[in-house]
């Protein structure tokens, strides 16, 4: 496809966005549709136990509509009817040392700047529970953990019996947990009706403007000048800027205290705390809205290409007869290899976290393999999904025997 095909193509796009669609940030009317992706997985952590049941999992469509009155981006073609997180939802993250490490300095760092000891803590969404009682062992802190994929005593820790899962979506009559602290990490990525649900975090708090709030999702600009098409997928209906984040929570009630990017950029965290009167306050991290419109034009036009190279790259490796296997089996990987259409082209896919080995991918019908699997297999190359993992499971290989050229995005 040419660059004027493209450009007509997303002119066109743009000229046919879907009105009926409202911005779930703001309530604008009509947003421009700029990236779709047909027939992928509705899910991509839930794990299920035969191929054939992976090969039935139930299928959506993803089609990213932005809206140019706040910078938000979501997939209007999102159903909230698949949003059925269960106990088998699997997307716990501490089998890594790299990630461990990283959520051990974010809870200090939270425990220090809001001297979060001897308080009471609610993690909204809060999977296995590892954060929060994190947060409660290192500040000795009273914690409440809300999620339908909890697990209770998945997660060892001296703080459990401070700790209490309720599993259930969040909702205001879990009102009467709120305390000193609200945490929410990558869960506001899953939600559409955004806005409400940030105003319904916001009538919990009610008058208890001492109340801090803090958020973690992934940043949306990373995506779309890296071209990471790995990172948008079905579940993540969502997706957020530092501006168009800021603007809705100040817009919902809050202040924004903080604003930053972590863990290689790749996260977007906002700080903020309840107040009676609309703040104003801009913070430095915040883009325009004329700026993400052009990070957006931009992702639109290039994305074709980088696809092709992908796909084109998986191919070659498979006529040269070369073995090519995935590392991470979560929903980067289904994301892949959905996206480019290669669920042929790979062979294996291996993951560290030991709940998931033996289950298949929803959509993709691949058994998840241990890292152990690649002693004997002995692949050519190794697909790294997420590059901030690189140098820990280059260390792995090496440990293993296993010599494969390892490449990342």
């Amino acid at each position: 496809m040419t660059q004027q095909q493209l450009t007509k193509n997303i002119e066109q796009n743009q000229e046919n966005s879907l009105k009926e669609s409202t911005c779930p940030n703001c309530g604008h009317h009509g947003l421009s549709i700029f990236y779709e992706v047909s027939k992928v997985p509705v899910h991509s952590c839930l794990m299920t136990s035969t191929q054939q049941e992976a090969l039935d999992f139930p299928c959506g469509d993803i089609v990213l509509g932005y809206c140019d009155q706040c910078g938000f981006i979501t997939n209007v073609a999102f159903d909230s009817k698949w949003s059925a997180y269960a106990p088998n939802y699997e997307d716990q993250q501490s089998f890594s040392p790299t990630f461990n490490k990283f959520a051990i300095d974010l809870a200090n760092h939270l425990i220090e700047k809001y001297d979060l000891h001897n308080k009471d803590i609610i993690e909204i969404g809060c999977s296995k529970g590892d954060f929060l009682l994190l947060l409660c062992e290192l500040g000795n802190n009273r914690g409440v953990g809300i999620d339908p994929s909890v697990v209770p005593g998945r997660v060892q820790s001296q703080a459990a019996d401070r700790v209490k899962f309720i599993r259930e979506y969040y909702d205001e009559h879990h009102a009467e947990y709120v305390g000193d602290f609200i945490c929410c990490r990558h869960t506001l990525e899953h939600i559409q009706p955004t806005a409400e649900f940030v105003t319904k975090v916001r009538r919990s708090i009610g008058d208890r403007t001492q109340t801090t709030v803090f958020f973690e999702i992934p940043d949306t600009i990373r995506v779309l000048q890296d071209l990471a098409f790995e990172d948008i997928y079905y579940e993540h209906c969502s997706y957020f800027t530092p501006g168009s984040l800021a603007r809705l929570f100040r817009s919902c009630g809050f202040e924004v205290i903080d604003l930053y990017r972590t863990y290689g950029e790749q996260y977007l965290l906002i700080e903020a705390r309840p107040v009676a009167t609309s703040s104003d306050k801009i913070h430095p991290l915040e883009e325009s809205i004329e700026q993400t419109a052009e990070y957006v034009q931009a992702f639109a036009t290039q994305i074709q290409n980088h696809l092709h190279k992908w796909r084109r790259h998986l191919e070659n490796l498979k006529s040269q007869g070369k073995r090519a296997v995935i590392w991470g089996s979560g929903s980067k990987c289904v994301a892949f290899l959905t996206t480019l259409d290669a669920i042929n082209l790979i062979e294996y896919v291996v993951d560290i976290n030991p709940h998931r080995h033996g289950k298949f991918i929803p959509g993709v019908a691949k058994e998840i393999m241990s890292p152990e699997f690649l002693r004997t297999y002995q692949p050519d190359q190794v697909i790294v999904m997420n590059s901030i993992y690189r140098n820990e499971i280059q260390e792995m290989l090496t440990a293993m025997g296993v010599t494969s050229e390892v490449i990342t995005f």
